[in-house]
């Protein structure tokens, strides 16, 4: 590729898929030391002539640079259906670059990259709740598009502006799933020496959203908090529900301080969500009294 590297995707309306396919675009190019412009335009000769294309120009051949989906017959699909978009596309060729893990770019896919791709093909990945609809990331994005009546020229500078921010959100995903690769380990040996394994006590607050609803017996989790309480929080029965395997006890709900510890019997006892799945404590000591009653009612 020439120097500087000329990245083309199609001008006008953008999408997320064209935001973060130029963000990893741009992050791939950045790690190399390389110098590159961006174009936004549907001239077929620009196109022609450019070194990396995505979400533009018909043709998908990762060996010279184009990365579209919207040829006949698309850009294939991942195993679980969800087909690949522009950055989809682009991210299966430079991710694991960027992440240095093929571990982590496999889990940033799963986690950014398919619901993006996923939106861009039509394809629905949740059921819409009568008129109330979750707020996406693309919903985020697509605030910056200029109105009616706004200058519709504004969609190049916006445009720039989202793929820097979207360049931000990349690298800081990296970094969260990196930690929490880091952390697994530290989860599962909690698991496994815990005596009790209905009740996980850690040494710090580790994210274990997303690993101890993998074993069948936690029920509660003990960890400290930033501001120096402990906290005991529920386990939930998946990793992407809201639901408790157990509740708190329910006469807990909503109190604080003095109501609270009158209730339960712990003196130190602090708050306790109306949602049944999170009680504080000052202590350790406090915070362990609060899990044994839980497990025990």
């Amino acid at each position: 590729m020439k120097d500087p590297v000329a990245i083309v995707t199609h001008s006008d309306k953008f999408h997320a898929d064209d935001i973060f396919a130029c963000a990893i675009a741009e992050l791939w190019l950045e790690k190399e030391k390389k110098a590159y412009t961006v174009t936004r335009t549907r001239d077929p000769k620009i196109i022609e002539n450019a070194d990396i294309v995505f979400d533009v120009g018909g043709v998908y051949d990762p060996s010279i640079n184009r990365f579209d989906h919207h040829q006949k017959g698309g850009a294939g699909a991942r195993e679980n259906g969800i087909l690949y978009a522009g950055c989809g596309l682009v991210w299966k060729a430079y991710g694991e670059m960027l992440a240095e893990s093929s571990d982590i770019a496999r889990i940033l896919d799963e986690k950014l990259i398919q619901p993006i791709d996923a939106d861009d093909n039509g394809m629905d990945l949740v059921e819409q709740n009568g008129a109330v609809s979750p707020y996406f990331l693309q919903d985020f994005l697509y605030a910056y598009r200029p109105t009616w009546k706004e200058d519709h020229t504004m969609y190049d500078e916006m445009f720039i502006s989202l793929v820097e921010l979207a360049k931000r959100h990349i690298l800081r995903e990296i970094k969260v799933i990196s930690d929490a690769q880091e952390a697994r380990r530290f989860i599962e040996e909690a698991y496994m020496n815990a005596e009790d394994k209905r009740l996980i006590i850690f040494d710090r607050l580790y994210p274990f959203e997303q690993v101890l609803p993998n074993f069948p017996e936690p029920l509660f989790v003990v960890a400290p908090r930033a501001n120096g309480s402990w906290k005991v929080e529920t386990v939930r029965k998946t990793v992407f529900g809201f639901e408790n395997r157990k509740d708190l006890p329910k006469e807990w709900a909503g109190l604080r301080d003095s109501e609270l510890a009158n209730i339960s019997g712990v003196d130190d006892a602090i708050f306790c969500h109306n949602g049944l799945f999170l009680v504080v404590a000052n202590s350790r000591q406090g915070a362990l009294e609060l899990a044994q009653i839980a497990l025990n009612k």
